[in-house]
């Protein structure tokens, strides 16, 4: 009897040994991994393309696919969420994995039969580079990669501006429309001077230079002159023929007593 209980409380204690060392295994702790710099700046188009991916099934023309993916596999951890950075060419976007809004869509996927996320995938707008990243996961690794990509087919709505801005040159015209100034009649309309012909026709000044030295002019004065006199004499010889003619009627009167 006690070397029965004896064995049956030393099999209750190695049993108890092992439950404590199961539960004392260690659970994965969370660590932040960056994304390799090897990637970074990169756009869907430089990445290794895998478009036959499945994963990838869900992709418009106009989306990239991204796959990210953890290093060492599923002993290395899992992803727990990535926080991604891209640049639309223009502003700098950063996109959640998961995220809740479903502004992009993402998937985790696990490895193998485990439930450690090593994959991510990401579809954004097409045309997009990655800035930077970094995921936190549960494990270690000292950084996560790009493993491929599919390139998408960025919209062609940015040549269309170009036109419309190319009608610029057209208002542009407006130098040719600026013609107005050799229109400008103006100065065409200065030819008023040349109508001041006024000067010009101020001949009478010349027409009285010739009255003063001018040989045929000089006659017209001249003429002027006599015929004041010529008319004065012919006056006075009708007066004198008036008188002439009163006297002889007086002497040719007789007086009658």
């Amino acid at each position: 009897m006690p070397q029965r209980r004896y064995v049956a409380r030393a099999a209750l204690t190695a049993t108890a040994a092992t439950a404590c060392l199961a539960f004392a295994t260690p659970a994965w702790a969370s660590s932040t991994a960056p994304l390799n710099p090897a990637h970074k700046g990169s756009t869907a188009a430089d990445a290794k393309q895998e478009c036959e991916d499945e994963r990838f099934l869900g992709r418009t023309p106009g989306q990239d696919g991204w796959h990210f993916v953890l290093p060492g596999g599923a002993e290395s951890g899992g992803f727990e969420t990535l926080t991604l950075t891209f640049s639309d060419g223009t502003n700098t976007v950063t996109v959640k994995v998961p995220d809740s809004t479903d502004a992009y869509p993402d998937h985790l996927y696990p490895a193998g039969n485990t439930d450690r996320m090593i994959h991510a995938y990401l579809f954004t707008p097409a045309g997009w580079t990655l800035v930077d990243g970094t995921a936190t996961i549960s494990g270690e690794a000292d950084k996560f990669n790009l493993s491929h990509a599919c390139a998408g087919t960025a919209p062609t709505q940015s040549p269309s501006p170009s036109p419309t801005t190319s009608e610029s040159p057209e208002p542009s015209g407006s130098p040719s429309e600026s013609t107005s100034p050799s229109s400008s009649v103006t100065p065409t309309e200065s030819g008023s001077p040349s109508e001041s012909g006024s000067p010009s026709t101020s001949g009478s000044p010349s027409e009285g230079t010739g009255g003063n030295g001018g040989s045929d002019g000089g006659s017209l004065p001249m003429t002027g002159v006599a015929t004041g006199s010529i008319a004065l004499g012919g006056l006075i010889l009708i007066g004198g023929g008036v008188l002439l003619m009163l006297r002889r009627r007086r002497d040719n009167i007789t007086f009658t007593s």
